[in-house]
C-alpha cells in the first residue's frame, strides 16, 4: 500500500507546484500588464485618492513655495515649470539641495586626492576644487534634468497620435469633445493619459476648456500639444468639423515624427561626435581641477593667463554653437 500512494504523493505534489508557480505568474504579468495599461492619474484614483488630491500631486503648483523677489520668483517658476515638464517629483528645493550634496561628495574626494605642500597651498586649492565641484555637480544634474525631459517629450509626441485617433473615433461616435478626451485619458497610458485627465479635473473644478487646453501646451512644452490646443480653439470659434481636424493633425505629426526619426538616423554620428567634443573638455578640466588645482592655480599670476582662458572659452562656446547648429536644425 505504501509503495503504490508514495508515487502518487509525489505526483499531486509535483502537479501542485506546477500550478502554483502558474497562478504565481499569472497574477505577476497580469499585474505587470495593468501597470502597463493604467497611468499613474487613475493609479491613483484607484488608491483612494481624491480627484482634487491627484490633480495637486500631478500639478504641483507652487503657491506661496518661492521667493519673494520678483526675479528670482520668475526663475524659480521656470525652474519648477521645467522640472514639471522633465517629469521629476522632486521640488526644486530638492534637487537643489541633491545637487550641493553631489558637490559636496565630489569635493571631498578632490580633497582626498590632492597633495599640498603647506596649509596655505591647502585652502587655495580647497577653494579650487569646491568651484569646480560645484561646477560639474550643476552640469551633471541639468544635463539630468535636460534628458528627463526630452524623453518624456518624446513619449508624449509618440502617444499624441494615437490619442487624437482615438478623441476623433470618438467625436464620430457622438461624444462631446470633452467626453472623448476623457476617454483617451482613460485608454492611454503615462505620460499623455495623466496629462489628458488633468484636462479632465480642470474643467471639472470650473477652468474653461481652452484655458486648461493651454495649461495642457504649457506644462509639456510640446509643440504638438500646442497644435492641438490651437486647434481645438479656432474650431470652437469657426466652427467646422473636429473630428477630420484632430486626424489631419494626426496625420501631420505621424509624418513629422517620421522625418525626425529619419533626420536623426543620418545625423547619429554627427551627434554624438558633438556630445563627445563638447562634454569632453569640460570633463578634463573639472577633473584637474579637484585633483591637481595648483596646475592652474599657479598659473593664475601669469598675466597671459587669463586673456588666454577668455579666447579658449570664447572659441569653445562659438564651436559648441557652430556644432549646435549643424546637428539640430528645424524640420
Amino acid at each position: 500500500m505504501n509503495t503504490v500512494m508514495i508515487p502518487l504523493i509525489y505526483l499531486l505534489a509535483f502537479v501542485a507546484v506546477i500550478l502554483l508557480v502558474q497562478t504565481a505568474a499569472g497574477l505577476i504579468f497580469a499585474a505587470g500588464d495593468r501597470t502597463q495599461r493604467v497611468n499613474r492619474r487613475l493609479t491613483m484614483m484607484g488608491a483612494g485618492m481624491s480627484r482634487e488630491q491627484v490633480y495637486m500631486a500631478l500639478v504641483r503648483r507652487p503657491v506661496q513655495a518661492g521667493p519673494r523677489d520678483q526675479r528670482l520668483a520668475r526663475i524659480y517658476e521656470r525652474f519648477t515649470l521645467y522640472c514639471r515638464q522633465a517629469g521629476v517629483a522632486a521640488s526644486p528645493q530638492r534637487i537643489v539641495l541633491v545637487t550641493v550634496g553631489i558637490a559636496g561628495a565630489i569635493w571631498m574626494v578632490g580633497l582626498m586626492l590632492a597633495t599640498s605642500n603647506s596649509p596655505l597651498q591647502f585652502m587655495f586649492n580647497g577653494v579650487a576644487s569646491l568651484i569646480a565641484a560645484l561646477l560639474l555637480a550643476v552640469t551633471g544634474v541639468w544635463l539630468w534634468l535636460r534628458r528627463q525631459r526630452n524623453g518624456r517629450l518624446k513619449k508624449i509626441e509618440e502617444q499624441l497620435p494615437v490619442a487624437l485617433d482615438i478623441v476623433s473615433r470618438a467625436l464620430r461616435a457622438g461624444h462631446p469633445v470633452i467626453s472623448a478626451i476623457h476617454l483617451a485619458a482613460d485608454e492611454m497610458g503615462d505620460p499623455l493619459g495623466s496629462e489628458f485627465g488633468l484636462i479632465v479635473d480642470e474643467t471639472i473644478y470650473g477652468i474653461e476648456f481652452e484655458d486648461a487646453l493651454v495649461n495642457l501646451a504649457e506644462r509639456t512644452g510640446s509643440a504638438d500639444a500646442h497644435f492641438f490646443a490651437v486647434s481645438i480653439n479656432i474650431q470652437s470659434e469657426t466652427g467646422g468639423n473636429l473630428a477630420e481636424i484632430l486626424q489631419g493633425l494626426a496625420s501631420v505629426i505621424r509624418g513629422r515624427r517620421t522625418l525626425a526619426k529619419r533626420v536623426k538616423s543620418l545625423a547619429s554620428e554627427g551627434r554624438a561626435s558633438a556630445i563627445l567634443i563638447s562634454i569632453l573638455p569640460v570633463i578634463v578640466v573639472g577633473i584637474q581641477f579637484i585633483i591637481q588645482p595648483q596646475l592652474y592655480i599657479s598659473k593664475f599670476s601669469d598675466p597671459i593667463f587669463w586673456p588666454t582662458v577668455a579666447v579658449t572659452a570664447f572659441v569653445y562656446m562659438t564651436g559648441w554653437v557652430i556644432i549646435h547648429r549643424i546637428v539640430n536644425f528645424k524640420y
